[in-house]
């Protein structure tokens, strides 16, 4: 088999998953009494429709009636009356009537048949009409509120799958890809919004309509029905079939629509670098593979149901020439009339027209279960770092900090990333984490606030043990600025005041101004009203460094996180971040990753990593005489420091 076959196979081919639908149907009872209105208009329309074929037949038998009644009277009147007094006993048999009936008593029926025809006529259009008006009525009603149902439906489903996402541990968003994401909270929960709202109506209505049908089908020819009876099985036993084989078909399609998806999301997201290297050919050739596979998978599913529903049709079709055969030989017999063939037929075409839109239905069941499937997996994804039971708030804390035998692996398997790390930093303590990359520096950081668990050891904050405080009072004491910065779409002030959205302007401009970022601010024609753009694309690096600066010391944080925060800027900018810096962590607990010596050689603790394990730890002067590894790195950065010495001065002198 080849990998193309083997995609298309769903890896085994599981069974629908009819649970997963189950649970969705739970989103649709939180609408309560509105969840039932469709349903209530449903059986109205039905019922309404089910009322037209009988009315249908009454007009035709009472036009066919009429009709012969004239056509007998008017013989009679063309026959002489003894003539016709002796012909009566063989005619009576063919009028239905009595055989002791006088010449007299016909030519009366015959009269009042006949009279009574337009009045029937009449009745009959105006009560089809009563019932059409009925069912546009309540077909429309079951329609809205089914539409308004399946997007309240949608809503809380991407209201719950966004909230779940966003209380996800790092580790989950680790092992998945963006694209994926995003098609699940949109592709897939539009799929399952869809039979919500119109599949399961419309498998309800295909039921009643079915069963209304067979119940007037029997009361009506019960000799006909039977004929029609074996085709639900088979056309059943078709589509269970078909069900059974697409889902993971349809599972397959979302998996290479995410594929898809994820191939652009990541081209978009890295344009500058796609054309920096000149591989627009190459991602063009990827995402041609990707959107090939999906277009296979389709093409396949398409080829699977174009066989099914004209093999349906042939059922349908065989059952109605067998329908025509035995109706046509009762119509000959005279034990059906003309109008209940109609009815017949009618009620035929209601039992087919279900029967055929099972198959639709079973397309968007089967879509629906895949997509559902998807969904809860999000839904009931383990998450790695959440508030265990009991869980109490963190009281305001002056910022003391122990890593006891801290160790580290990710995903809890494969080499440690960190090992045995010791650390007790004191409030208002900076603790500098210096060495190469992969050493395990920004993994140290990370585990402070809870972005993921160490593995081994444990975190206290001012004794408290980091797994037995809630996460969002741990966080809230804590200000981050991470190395890649990342700004939102909206102005400068909405994202300084990010964590604090109901900051005022002048708090937003003290952290602006501490952060060396008022003045540029200013320099914009709109000032902190500013748009920054998708992701700050108006702004250079060190414009958004700063901003990100600015929105974490807004938060007047005991602890304070700077992962290389000032890799952004240049030399000169850099000196006056760190001068608001240094004047800013004191009295805070300040935890700085640099790559640069000179950024952290006033710090109170440096540790030197290396292969997730410290290998150093003292001050600046202790590790020049202690530790090899630190003196080499401060020597191959001695002339690069003498520059920004000399930039940092020339900062110092130069006015406020």
């Amino acid at each position: 088999m080849n990998r193309k076959e083997a995609g298309r196979r769903g890896g085994g081919r599981p069974k629908m998953d009819l649970g997963a639908l189950k649970r969705m149907g739970r989103y649709l009872l939180r609408h309560k009494r509105e969840a039932a209105l469709p349903y209530v208009f449903l059986v109205v329309a039905i019922l309404s429709q089910l009322a037209v074929p009988r009315l249908i037949r009454n007009i035709i038998d009472a036009v066919t009636e009429g009709v012969i009644a004239r056509t007998a009277l008017d013989r009679l009147a063309q026959v002489p009356a003894e003539m016709a007094a002796q012909a009566l006993p063989q005619f009576l048999p063919l009028l239905g009537l009595p055989a002791d009936w006088t010449l007299a008593q016909v030519t009366e029926h015959l009269n009042a048949v006949s009279g009574d025809a337009p009045r029937a006529l009449m009745t009959a259009t105006a009560a089809i009409f009563i019932f059409a008006a009925l069912r546009g009525v309540f077909a429309f009603l079951q329609a809205y509120w089914a539409e308004r149902n399946s997007q309240g439906v949608a809503f809380d489903l991407r209201n719950d799958l966004f909230a779940k996402i966003q209380r996800l541990s790092f580790s989950y968003h680790d092992q998945n890809q963006t694209g994926q994401l995003m098609i699940r909270a949109t592709d897939d929960v539009e799929k399952v919004r869809l039979f919500i709202g119109q599949g399961l109506l419309q498998l309800a209505g295909a039921f009643m309509l079915i069963t209304g049908t067979l119940i007037l089908l029997f009361t009506t020819n019960a000799r006909l029905a039977f004929v029609a009876l074996p085709i639900l099985p088979i056309a059943f036993t078709l589509f269970v079939i078909f069900g059974t084989i697409s889902q993971p078909l349809f599972a397959q399609v979302q998996v290479r629509l995410s594929a898809l998806n994820t191939v652009l999301q990541e081209n978009l997201a890295g344009i500058k670098v796609v054309k920096a290297f000149v591989r627009e050919g190459q991602q063009q050739e990827k995402f041609e593979a990707a959107a090939d596979s999906l277009k296979d998978q389709q093409v396949f599913l398409a080829r699977l149901f174009s066989f099914l529903f004209p093999l349906v049709f042939l059922i349908a079709n065989l059952g109605q020439a067998a329908i025509l055969y035995y109706g046509g030989r009762q119509i000959v017999e005279g034990t059906l009339t003309l109008g209940q063939w109609q009815e017949f037929s009618l009620y035929l075409v209601y039992l087919f027209l279900p029967v055929a839109q099972f198959g639709f239905v079973i397309t968007q069941m089967g879509q629906a279960s895949a997509s559902a499937t998807r969904l809860f997996d999000i839904l009931d994804a383990h998450n790695d770092v959440s508030d265990k039971p009991g869980a109490i708030r963190l009281p305001d804390v002056e910022g003391e900090v122990k890593f006891e035998n801290v160790g580290f692996r990710y995903y809890n398997s494969g080499e440690p990333v960190l090992a045995g790390i010791d650390l007790h930093a004191r409030p208002g303590e900076t603790i500098a984490l210096l060495g190469a990359t992969g050493s395990g520096k920004t993994t140290i950081i990370n585990l402070i606030p809870r972005f993921y668990d160490p593995t081994e050891g444990r975190i206290t904050i001012s004794g408290h043990d980091l797994r037995d405080v809630t996460l969002d009072s741990l966080r809230a004491q804590i200000g981050i600025v991470l190395q890649e910065t990342t700004l939102f779409s909206g102005t400068i002030r909405e994202n300084i005041a990010f964590g604090k959205p109901e900051a005022t302007l002048d708090e937003v401009t003290t952290a602006a101004k501490a952060a060396a970022a008022h003045d540029f601010i200013e320099s914009f024609p709109q000032g902190y009203s500013t748009p920054v753009g998708e992701r700050g694309s108006t702004l250079s690096g060190g414009q958004k460094q700063r901003i990100a600066i600015a929105r974490a010391l807004l938060l007047n944080p005991r602890i304070l996180i700077l992962d290389d925060s000032t890799s952004s800027v240049d030399m000169a900018t850099e000196a006056q971040i760190q001068r608001a810096l240094d004047e800013l962590m004191k009295g805070r607990t300040s935890f700085v990753i640099a790559q640069r010596i000179s950024t952290v050689r006033n710090a109170d603790q440096i540790l030197v990593l290396e292969g997730g394990r410290v290998v150093a730890q003292g001050m600046h002067a202790e590790l020049l005489e202690s530790s090899p590894i630190y003196a080499e790195i401060y020597s191959s950065q001695l002339v690069e420091d003498a520059v920004m010495d000399a930039a940092a001065s020339e900062a110092v002198r130069a006015p406020e």
